[in-house]
């Protein structure tokens, strides 16, 4: 190859970096999906508590966490302030909180393949709350894009064997959630300058998650579970989907601070891809015909939403390099000023 279209080690290394970023987190989202709606699922291992679920999740997460920070000290907290962690801290503890509820309640009403065609709606929701926290400026052709998203999911909505209303109702409501999580990130740890490592992210999250969560869990599923007799806690299951989400929590941090919130949409579009083949094959849901027709809307949608997002990335990029390319010929033009003027001088003197 020519000398411009080589790729430098430093850059092939940060590629290398971001497909292991991308496959890793793909595999473990895969992995707490299906774990999950084995647990929460009726027919399966029969324990539809989503709260208590998350909140197993949370407090073992919060307690790695801890042991990693305060005894091993394998990592340094943070230095933040009261005041960033009440306004940014705690509200993205209590979204990744409510996402979590929501989205593990779906699983209890509908089908793993259907709940994936819904979570197309996130690059809508991602761009619409990033106009209202004004992180994106709207565009027609772009919410032209995002409304063939919409009637891509409602078409396969149509088309789903087991439409539940309420189950749609809690998915979309996680997938809102989820979008403003993940825009709040952003907005955390880029504009605010916070530095925050995937340990630190959940040392400082999770714990937040916990308490949040405590509380539906009270008036919602303790009285429930303080009736049921016969349940003996299962530290092989649990623990073993706890470790799982560890990880999903820690990929999901480092995925999305080391590269970005739109990097981890398009791998979610082929994580989605992968759950509903094995849920169809595996599983034996059941998806129709309208729903692939449906979802491959969304899919064609949801990609062209991604590239114009990547070609804008890239005209930044370019945007800076001549940037610094202008400064630095500006600093030679003056070095070589400054050089003329003195060399003047001397010989005038």
């Amino acid at each position: 190859m020519g000398k411009g279209g080589a790729l430098s080690d430093g850059v092939v290394k940060k590629i290398i970096l971001s497909y292991t970023y991308v496959a890793v987190w793909i595999f473990l989202s895969f992995t707490v999906i299906v774990y999950n709606k084995y647990i929460l699922d009726r027919k399966l291992y029969n324990w539809p508590f989503p709260i208590s679920l998350t909140m197993i999740h949370m407090a073992f997460c919060s307690s790695l966490a801890f042991i990693a920070v305060r005894v091993f000290k394998l990592v340094e907290p943070a230095s933040l302030s009261r005041r960033v962690y009440l306004t940014s801290i705690l509200p993205i503890g209590a979204l990744y909180s409510l996402s979590l509820w929501l989205s593990n309640s779906a699983y209890i009403y509908l089908s793993v393949s259907f709940i994936q065609m819904l979570k197309a709606l996130m690059p809508v929701a991602v761009y619409s709350i990033g106009i209202l926290f004004k992180k994106d400026s709207y565009k027609n052709n772009t919410m032209l894009n995002m409304l063939a998203i919409s009637m891509g999911v409602a078409i396969a909505a149509y088309g789903e064997a087991k439409y539940d209303s309420w189950g749609v109702f809690l998915q979309l409501g996680a997938v809102v959630f989820e979008a403003t999580r993940l825009v709040m990130i952003q907005i955390l740890l880029t504009s605010k300058g916070i530095n925050l490592n995937p340990i630190t992210s959940l040392y400082y999250v999770a714990p937040s998650c916990f308490v949040f969560l405590s509380i539906p869990w009270i008036f919602v599923e303790f009285p429930v579970l303080k009736q049921k007799s016969g349940f003996h806690f299962d530290f092989v299951i649990f623990g073993t989907n706890s470790i799982c989400a560890f990880a999903l929590n820690l990929a999901v941090f480092l995925l999305v601070g080391k590269t970005s919130a739109l990097t981890m949409n398009v791998a979610g579009v082929v994580k989605d891809w992968l759950l509903i083949a094995f849920s169809w094959s595996v599983i034996k849901d059941t998806v129709t015909p309208v729903n692939l027709i449906g979802y491959g809307l969304a899919f064609l949608g949801v990609g062209y939403y991604n590239h114009l997002k990547l070609q804008a990335l890239k005209a930044k990029e370019a945007q800076k390099k001549e940037q610094s390319a202008d400064e630095e010929a500006g600093k030679l033009l003056d070095e070589r000023e400054g050089e003329g003027i003195g060399k003047k001088g001397d010989s005038q003197a």
